[in-house]
């Protein structure tokens, strides 16, 4: 009986593990009442809408990814979009060169990369740029060993959140 209880403790540990490094994916009705009011305010014809919880510049953050249709293109433009907690709106993401070899990260970032996940893959990288003074930080969506990760690097490079999606 001992023994059954503890493989019952250690699975629910393990799942309990996974369920907190999962990376925080909302959907648009998850979002705050505030934060809502105000992108639906802003972004009228907003579909397609996904969130996370993100950290910039010490601030509490939520991503808003959405798609934008435009009524003098044919296909819906991607759009990404930050905001704060209470709902005020915080700075555009603006997405950039994916490449392992791209001049838009500090070098540090591929370094750091290379030595959390040896061999990775960068599907996403998005630039945050800081809207009260110098500096930029980096989400980035990571294929390593067919996981996907969700990074937060910061304007040196450096790994400052890391979480599997």
């Amino acid at each position: 009986m001992r023994n059954y209880s503890s493989i019952f403790s250690g699975v629910l540990l393990t799942l309990f593990s996974v369920s907190v490094l999962a990376a925080t994916v909302l959907p648009q009705e998850a979002l705050p009442a505030k934060v809502q009011a105000e992108f639906n305010k802003r972004f009228l014809n907003a579909t397609s809408v996904t969130a996370e919880t993100k950290t910039h510049f010490g601030q509490e953050l939520y991503l808003i990814a959405f798609k934008e249709v435009k009524e003098d293109k044919d296909a819906d433009t991607r759009n990404i979009v930050y905001y704060r907690v209470n709902g005020h709106f915080y700075v555009n993401g603006d997405e950039i060169d994916t490449g392992k070899a791209s001049i838009e990260m500090p070098a540090a970032s591929y370094v750091n990369l290379k030595a959390a996940f040896n061999d990775y893959d960068i599907k996403e990288a998005i630039l945050v740029v800081n809207p009260n003074g110098l500096g930029e930080e980096y989400d980035l969506v990571v294929n390593a060993s067919s996981v996907l990760w969700h990074i937060s690097l910061d304007r040196n490079g450096n790994i400052t959140k890391k979480e599997a999606a």
